[in-house]
């Protein structure tokens, strides 16, 4: 098996590293109903993507109980 010729510095390992961060995902605001989306997506909340109705959301109806 291949073993490494010479130790590697903890600078040198650090610099190889530094790419391997996560990033925040970016998002930006839906134009038809204003919350925030991914970018290139169609808008989870209202259905619209360009100005258009690409998918039909259901509302959630919420059930509450009557205490009676």
């Amino acid at each position: 098996m291949a073993l490494p010729k010479r130790k590697i510095s903890k600078t040198r390992g650090a610099k190889k590293r530094t790419h391997k961060k996560i990033s925040l995902v970016s998002l930006n605001k839906c134009k038809h109903c204003g919350r925030m989306k991914k970018p290139h997506a169609v808008c989870p909340y209202c259905g619209y993507y360009n100005g258009k109705q690409i998918i039909e959301i259901k509302e959630k109806k919420k059930e509450g109980k009557s205490k009676s």
